[in-house]
């Protein structure tokens, strides 16, 4: 399912247009994105878990060449699914 497929089958199961449904998903991810940027972890009881950790610095190697290379350290973001969701997809 992709965004818009997404947007419609939200907008049939409520009473929103499709417009004020995009603009609700649009709201909801720039509201997670804020939250991870600030460094809080946003969760949603049954769904998941949105959490901003560090990945050290390591060395890699260029496929093609063979090469080593450093791999600098950075932040990712991690997702962790709550007991709900993953019960629904069993």
């Amino acid at each position: 399912m992709n965004k818009t497929e997404f947007i419609d089958a939200f907008a049939k199961a409520t009473s929103f247009s499709k417009v004020d449904s995009e603009k609700a998903l649009d709201h909801t991810l720039e509201t997670i994105k804020k939250a991870l940027k600030k460094g809080d972890t946003v969760s949603f009881v049954g769904f998941g878990t949105f959490k901003v950790t560090k990945r050290a610095a390591r060395v890699g190697r260029n496929p093609a060449t063979g090469a080593s290379l450093k791999i600098p350290a950075r932040k990712v973001v991690r997702f962790s699914a709550g007991k709900g969701l993953k019960d629904s997809v069993k």
